[in-house]
This record gives C-alpha cells, structure tokens and sequence, in this order.
C-alpha cells in the first residue's frame, strides 16, 4: 500500500502537481504510518523560523531581482568586454565571467540565460564563434556563479545542514574560480583553434564601462570581505547587500524609479521567497519524519557493508548526487536530500562545509543533464532550439566540469583552505 502510495505520489509530481503539495501528502502519510501526530510537522517550520540566517534568504533575493530588474546584465557584458575582449578567445571569457557574476546575483541560472544569453548569443555568432559552441558556452554558463556570495543556493544549504553561511562562502570562491579558469582556458584553445582574432583595447572604452558598472562589481567584493574579515553576519550582509541594490538602481543608475516598478520588483521577490519557504517548511518536516524512522541510519549500514573508505563513499556519493541532479531541482534537492546524506557523510569523515560545496557542484552540473535540466530547457526555449542539439553542444563544457568535480572531491583543501587563515 506505501508503496503505491509513493508511486502515485510521483507520478502527480512528474505531472506538474506544485511541489509542496506532493511533499505535504507525503508528510502527512509518513506521519500516518508511523503513528506519530502531524503536528510534528508544524513543529519543524517553527524551528525553520527561529533560524537565525532565515532571513538572508529574502533580504538576498530582494538584491538580486533589484539587480536584474534594473539593467546589471547589461553593465556587467559591457564591463568585462572592454576589460577582457582583445584577449584570444576574449568574447568567450566575457561570458563566462558576465554569466558567473549574475548567476550569483540572481541566484537562479535560468534567469542568467533569459537575461544574457539574448544579449550574448548574437554578439558570439557575429564574431564567427561556431553555433554549437555558443550555445554549449551559453547553456553551461548559467550555472556557474552558484558558488559566488550572495548565491541563494548556498545559503539554503547552509540553513539546511547547520553549517556557517560565512564559512560557505569562503569554501565556495576557490572550486568556484577553479571551474572559471578551467573553462576559460578551453574556450580561449577553441578560439584559437577555429581563428577567432582578438578585438582591440580600447582604454577610453574600458573607463567608460567600469565607470558604470564597478558599482555591481562592488557588491560581491564587499559580501567576500565582511565575511572573511569578521566584520558582518550572513544576515548583516544580506541586509547591506538589498539597501545597496536599492540605492544602486534608484538613486545611482535611475532604473528603477517609478512606483510600478518597485511594486514589481518587491511582488516577484515576494513569490520567489514565499514559494521556496514554503517547500523547505514541508520539505524539512518531512525530512524530520524519515530520521525518526531512522532511514539514515538503515541506509547506512547497507553501505557499511560493502563500503570501508571515505575514498569510497565520496565516489558512491557523487553518483548519486549526479542522478539525483538529473531528477530534482536544486532546492528540491537540497531541502529532501541534504538531512539524509549529512550523517552518512560524518560518519565517513567528511567536512560538512567540504560536502556542500561537492553537493552543490554536483548539482551545479545537474543543471545541463536530461530530463530534469533546468538550463536545457530554458536555453531550448531562449535559443529556440532542440534540447538533444544544446546537450550535445554542452557536452565538452558537461566534460570539463566533471573533471573539476573529481578535483574538488578528493582535494578537499581547494575548499577548506579558509581554516588555514
């Protein structure tokens, strides 16, 4: 009878039944079964409310929707294309860096492909760059700044787990600067080797740029260097960072002036919010329910059984993360998944800071893998075209991350090197 139950249960998800709604039944049939009183469920969203990092999460959302409402995409693309164009392969470069800043101002990759994949793909197309390059470079981009302050992502996780937000943050900028440069140097050989000319320097054009757009690039720097120096909470930053992204679009650049559009701005905030909180309430209660039928702990003695190693469960791990990215959104993922690999991951010996970062990257990569590939389909219907054509074209970028995974698995330093400071 369960276990029709949670077929069903998929089945309406897989449907497009709201994904709170589904966790909900599931919670409530959990708590059914185990003879336990739903109120436990109430119980696990008054402990999410008491977090104290809860409210980074609408604070740094507000910042990144005040962004992209106000034009940042734009002044980032025209920043780092007078700062980097005239290198090889310098127009490849600018993307991935434009893509990378506002992915973690935005928090979602799909909003960084709508946003700039419109503005880039032509621009890369009319320089001669290959079509199944662009748009492989274009869908891969989008999900690179997840590891960069402010990204919402990491700070779910780290509400989620328990774990420093700041610590986090710190963890994430090296694997995070790793992956850049890893694919910068593939595009600057694929640049070179299909003779794409480097553009001219321009000075003059470089000032004017940085002139309108070194107050974006101000934000992040400011986020890393309160963190790391002490001087700010996650919260405190996140606070700094939405009166900053006000100021920035209404009094510096005037983007964002009339009533309608703070109104917009503050109603889209409101709903992204309102819809993630409420998942992560359900989400966790559920979780809560799955401890108290010690399913951890059962999943970790079959794997005690045949697994001796933390080389061992670190692979096994990023497996199943992989699917798990192929089937889930990432804050799905995190909110259901994360409670139950975390005491499987200390029983193993692994950081707890070094597991969000391999878990996010996992899922990071779990946003250019079918079916469930959120930048797949955004870019499919951004590019308008087919999602096996922008997989294919994603393949070599799909590569190299995979890659990148392996270092930041088994090099665990590459993320706790903060811990030497």
């Amino acid at each position: 009878m369960t276990i029709a139950i949670l077929l069903l249960l998929i089945v309406v998800a897989s449907l497009g039944v709201p994904l709170f709604v589904v966790l909900g039944a599931g919670s409530l049939i959990a708590a059914h079964n185990l003879g336990l009183d739903p109120a436990v469920l109430i119980a696990e969203m008054m402990r999410l409310a008491s977090s104290p990092n809860l409210m980074a999460i609408p604070l740094f959302t507000l910042a990144g929707v005040t962004l992209s409402r106000g034009g940042a995409a734009r002044r980032l693309l025209n920043m780092f294309n007078a700062g980097f164009g005239w290198m090889p392969g310098g127009l490849a470069v600018v993307a991935l860096a434009s893509c990378a800043f506002f992915t973690a101002f935005s928090g979602a990759s799909g909003v960084t492909i709508l946003a700039l994949g419109g503005l880039l793909y032509p621009i890369l197309l009319n320089e001669n760059y290959p079509k199944n390059f662009s748009l492989g470079l274009l869908t891969s981009s989008g999900s690179l700044g997840l590891l960069f302050p402010p990204s919402l992502v990491v700070l779910l996780y780290g509400i989620v787990a328990g774990v420093s937000i700041e610590q986090l943050f710190l963890a994430g900028m090296i694997p995070g600067v790793l992956l850049m440069c890893m694919l910068a140097l593939y595009s600057i050989f694929t640049s070179r080797k299909i003779g794409i000319h480097a553009r001219s320097f321009s000075f003059p054009t470089l000032m004017t740029a940085l002139r309108v757009g070194v107050w974006d690039l101000l934000l992040p720097v400011g986020i890393l260097l309160g963190l790391l120096g002490g001087y700010v909470t996650a919260t405190e930053a996140a606070t700094c960072s939405a009166a900053y992204a006000l100021l920035l679009e209404t009094v510096i650049h005037r983007n964002l002036r009339s009533f309608v559009q703070l109104y917009g701005t503050f109603r889209e905030t409101i709903v992204l919010v309102g819809s993630l909180l409420i998942i992560l309430g359900i989400a966790l209660g559920l979780t809560n329910l799955l401890i108290d039928a010690q399913v951890p702990m059962k999943i970790l003695a079959l794997m005690e059984q045949d697994i001796q190693s933390q080389w061992q469960f670190l692979l096994l791990l990023n497996l199943f993360l992989l699917v798990v990215g192929c089937l889930m959104d990432i804050f799905s993922a995190i909110v259901v998944v994360v409670p139950l690999i975390l005491p499987l991951a200390q029983r193993f010996g692994v950081d707890p800071v070094h597991l969000g970062v391999v878990f996010l990257a996992n899922l990071e990569i779990g946003y250019l893998t079918p079916p469930v590939g959120i930048n797949l389909f955004l870019a499919s219907q951004r590019f308008r075209e087919p999602m096996l054509r922008l997989f294919r074209a994603s393949l070599p970028f799909l590569g190299i991350m995979l890659i990148w995974l392996v270092l930041i698995t088994y090099f665990p330093h590459l993320s706790l090197w903060w811990k030497k400071i």
